[in-house]
């Protein structure tokens, strides 16, 4: 963008000497002003700023001493270099009174072209330098005042110390981080405010002796300092050297971001991980050591995939209650409807006496797997394995210990075991690592177990009712349908798992395709026609929206089969079926039974814009 053009005004009250400095000053970047009288000087004057003014003396009404006093008592036009241009011969006192005026200098008429030339070019250079750095002052101005908007209105504390190391600036930031204004810090060493914490000092000092010895130029530091109220937070420190022109120190800038929070989520994570790597090895540790022991009290792969997979199920029916709690305890009525959900034991057989009580995550664990191996054995050998046998579950609680009584009556006659079973081992030894102990009695009228545990925080009252059975179980309670000949679509991103849904619905005659992620799930939905279909919660890490989307859309139902809650799904999911893994035949091959009579013939489905 080319500068403005230079403006000089001439006043003099005959239009012909105006029109000769018009022609004589004539070049480019400079604008003459004209004007005939003082008064009409002023009025421009009032308009335009100028580069030097060119006055005669002799005019009529104002002439040219009392217009440059004017000009010299108005702020505006104080600076303005003031030429005289007279043909009247001028005395000392004349010539006095006109530099008291506030001229620079006098030209006698007939003015030297070249004279007025260079004087003129003298002044408007001045000006253009004058009009320049005032510029260049308004930029730096508005570039400092951002850079301290930006400085007050960061979350970093910015502070700047001098060779010696005391404060010289501290910014808003810092005063609202820290606590200290900059008045009370300024010219203090840091470790005169007690503001690094004692055990970082002497990194603090490296960190600032490398910077003033010039062995760095930048560094990064992670610095605990602490606040006027004595806090202590964890900061990253950003330091830079500020150097002149010959490379010598002037200052050192440290830039502080708190990440307290930041540290304290950091930790919290770790813990977390820790805390799930140790769950889940114990979990695995768990599982391996109820398949050994099935195994070795099994008579045959009959009898041990019933068994183990019920106590699997009853394991991850207890994690799902913990989980629920966000691992904060499970109430004992859960874990006893966690048997009658899964239809292990029917609610007629089974009558339930005692106050609410909550129990602590492990705890709860073990009851849950005492109570399914209870059921277990009552299925096998008690009062479970007729219609007529009738179960009595009761517990009370004193200010010592807790007592549950698990009474069988209607059931076969009860004889005593020749062997200790492995749900026995199991029951006395979940008891015993709780401080607790168990005993059996083989009555005539059915098995009585007399379990006690200590009291304690791990133990205590709540207002709690049974659990209603959700409307997943009232699916997996339906009658069944006949699946044989049904075409299922099995989106399933781990195959392990997918294989033993494709074995399960297979021996049920039922065509099965596999699906591994949402991509290739799609892409069968828009070629293959499909009854019904089973859907993963989480596919390899992507949610399954588009794929429940598109299921919905061709209107083929669906059930998500999922170690997520309900909650983790899509949103349009609360109608759907959900099984939970792990999950057990039965469940599965009821949920496709009624997958089955719900599906649509392929010939009334619209075809999907």
């Amino acid at each position: 963008m080319p500068p403005k053009p230079a403006k000089i005004l001439a006043v003099d009250d005959i239009e012909e000497n105006l029109t000769a400095l018009e022609a004589l000053l004539a070049e480019e970047g400079v604008e003459l002003l004209k004007a005939r009288s003082g008064v009409q000087a002023l009025e421009l004057l009032l308009v335009h700023d100028v580069a030097l003014a060119l006055l005669d003396i002799q005019m009529p009404g104002m002439d040219g001493f009392e217009l440059a006093e004017l000009m010299r008592g108005t702020e505006r036009t104080r600076r303005v270099p003031i030429i005289f241009l007279t043909a009247v011969a001028t005395d000392e006192r004349r010539r006095f009174r006109g530099y008291e005026t506030g001229a620079v200098d006098y030209l006698l008429k007939p003015v030297d072209p070249h004279i007025l030339r260079n004087k003129t070019a003298v002044f408007v250079e001045l000006f253009r330098q004058r009009e320049e750095l005032a510029r260049q002052r308004d930029e730096l101005a508005g570039a400092l005042s951002r850079l301290n908007a930006h400085s007050d209105n960061s979350p970093l504390a910015i502070i700047e110390f001098d060779a010696d190391r005391h404060i010289v600036a501290w910014s808003k930031g810092a005063e609202r981080l820290f606590g200290w204004r900059a008045p009370e810090v300024a010219g203090f060493r840091a470790v005169e405010l007690d503001w690094i914490d004692p055990e970082d000092e002497a990194l603090f000092d490296q960190l600032t002796s490398d910077l003033i010895a010039g062995r760095s130029v930048r560094a990064m530091q992670h610095l605990r300092m602490r606040t006027a109220e004595g806090l202590t937070l964890e900061c990253e420190c950003y330091c830079s050297a500020l150097l002149n022109g010959q490379g010598r120190l002037v200052s050192i800038n440290v830039q502080v971001l708190d990440v307290t929070e930041r540290k304290r989520a950091e930790d919290t994570q770790r813990l977390l991980i820790s805390e799930l790597n140790h769950r889940v090895k114990n979990t695995l540790a768990s599982v391996q050591a109820i398949a050994v022991q099935t195994l070795r009290h099994s008579s045959g792969p009959s009898d041990f995939a019933p068994t183990f997979t019920g106590r699997i199920h009853a394991l991850a029916r207890a994690h799902s209650l913990l989980s629920s709690t966000t691992w904060q305890g499970a109430s004992l009525r859960e874990l006893i409807s966690g048997q009658l959900e899964i239809g292990a034991i029917d609610p007629a057989q089974l009558d339930i006496v005692g106050p609410d009580l909550e129990l602590a995550p492990e705890l709860a664990l073990h009851v849950a797997l005492i109570l399914h191996e209870l059921v277990t054995n009552a299925h096998k050998y008690g009062a479970l394995c007729i219609p007529a046998g009738t179960v009595s579950l009761s517990w009370t609680m004193d200010g010592k210990q807790l007592a549950i009584v698990w009474a069988e009556d209607g059931g076969p006659a009860v004889t005593q075991p020749k062997r200790r079973g492995f749900g026995t081992a199991l029951i006395e030894r979940s008891l015993k690592a709780e401080g607790g102990q168990a005993s059996v009695d083989y009555d005539k009228a059915g098995v009585r177990w007399t379990m006690t545990l200590p009291c304690g925080p791990r133990i205590s009252r709540i207002n709690a009712t049974a659990s209603p059975a959700s409307a997943d179980d009232d699916m997996a309670a339906g009658r069944e349908e006949t699946i044989a000949g049904q075409s299922f679509l099995v989106i399933e991103d781990e195959p392990l798992v997918a294989m033993e849904i494709a074995s399960i619905l297979e021996d049920e005659a039922v065509v099965v395709t596999i699906a591994a992620c949402a991509d290739e799930a799609l892409a069968l939905l828009q070629t293959g026609d499909f009854d019904a279909a089973l859907l993963d919660g989480n596919l390899q890490g992507e949610p399954v929206d588009p794929v429940a989307a598109a299921l919905t859309a061709r209107q083929i139902p669906f059930a998500f089969v999922t170690g997520y809650g309900r909650e983790s799904l899509p949103g349009y999911s609360e109608d759907r079926p959900l099984i939970s893994k792990p999950f057990d035949r039965k469940s599965l091959v009821q949920c496709a039974a009624k997958l089955a009579a719900l599906a649509v013939p392929a010939q009334q489905i619209a075809p999907t814009p």
